[in-house]
């Protein structure tokens, strides 16, 4: 056995999020979001504009549809691994792990999406994030693929079945790509699909990830089926059991048009905190209360902390790693923390 120092760079949630109304302030946001940008687009230009649309008329111009709380959940993911949800962004670092990326830093999402059905999706602009090295790791062989270079094309293949066959085959199914998760300093980054429901997922050229609710009382660990990584995300007492109660609380309050549901629709008390401090501001746009939600949702940002173990390694070690990336879910007390 050889003897080595490894350095381990601990991804630590810096600032928890406190209790449960903050926790719901956190999802609420992407929430609203998604059911704004899953309006139809004639609806919003009559209205002006998604600037110009208040909360109150939200509750008005919003027609409930199937696919509500499948876009919701990819804004609520897309957000939480942009502002550095500990539980979420463990997860998909360790699928990402299994695509052959790493990094010292924390993943983080590029938010994808095309005009599904009239809903328009697509709020990040991805052509200004995507540079002459972003590339690309669809799992095979080969050169990575350039994304600037093929971004046009994926988008044309969405909108467009016969644009589908100028698409690379490697990346022929990248079109159905929800997210592309990575990390920046790298510049790579892979094909993710989001559903809400796990027998929805599908593989396909291009997509490498699967990000998908776990299952009640079932195993949540990730796993490899062909080249997809099926990465389910915490459910109890986590990220997604808190997605569905921030998704509920929007749905009653515009099914009450903007105003405090009935104590029948929203039983707990915390729910009906959030539903009134949405209804306090029924009268601002809603990407202004989007924005009011940030400082009050405590998000869980991440601090990288360097700490260093002495480790064994056997003779017939091919490869010895240099430090390991560990996010952690909560902090710790770092006088107790003990590294073998």
């Amino acid at each position: 056995m050889a003897g080595r120092q490894l350095e381990l760079r601990l991804e630590v949630q810096s600032n928890p999020v406190a209790d449960v109304v903050s926790a719901l302030f956190a999802i609420v946001g992407p929430v609203l979001k998604g059911t704004l940008y899953g309006l139809k687009r004639e609806v919003v230009e009559d209205a002006g504009g998604y600037e110009n649309i208040k909360l109150r008329q939200l509750a008005r111009l919003y027609r409930p549809g199937d696919g509500d709380c499948g876009i919701c959940f990819e804004y609520a993911v897309h957000d939480a691994l942009n502002t550095g949800d500990a539980a979420v962004v463990e997860r998909v670092y360790d699928a990402l792990y299994r695509c052959g990326l790493q990094s010292d830093i924390a993943p983080t999402s590029i938010l994808f999406g095309a005009e599904k059905a009239g809903a328009l999706q697509l709020i990040d602009t991805i052509r200004e994030r995507f540079t002459d090295n972003s590339r690309l790791m669809s799992g095979s062989r080969g050169r990575p693929v350039s994304l600037k270079k093929h971004i046009d094309g994926v988008v044309s293949a969405f909108r467009k079945p016969s644009a589908r066959k100028s698409l690379p085959s490697s990346i022929s199914g990248l079109w159905k790509a929800d997210l592309f998760t990575g990390f920046t300093d790298t510049d790579r980054w892979v094909g993710t699909s989001l559903k809400i429901n796990p027998t929805d997922l599908r593989p396909a050229k291009g997509i490498r990830i699967g990000i998908v609710p776990s299952s009640q009382g079932a195993s949540d660990a990730i796993e490899e089926r062909g080249k997809l990584i099926v990465c389910p995300l915490p459910y109890d007492g986590a990220f997604v059991e808190v997605f569905y109660r921030a998704f509920g609380i929007v749905q009653q309050f515009i099914a009450a048009d903007a105003m405090l549901p009935r104590p029948v629709a929203l039983a707990k008390p915390q729910e009906r905190y959030v539903a009134k401090y949405l209804e306090e501001r029924r009268e601002f746009p809603v990407v202004d209360v989007i924005s009011a939600l940030h400082p009050i949702a405590q998000p869980e940002l991440l601090a990288t902390e360097k700490r260093y173990a002495d480790v064994q390694f056997s003779r017939e070690a091919q490869t010895i790693a240099q430090a390991v990336l560990a996010p952690v879910p909560r902090r710790p007390d770092l006088q107790q923390l003990e590294l073998l």
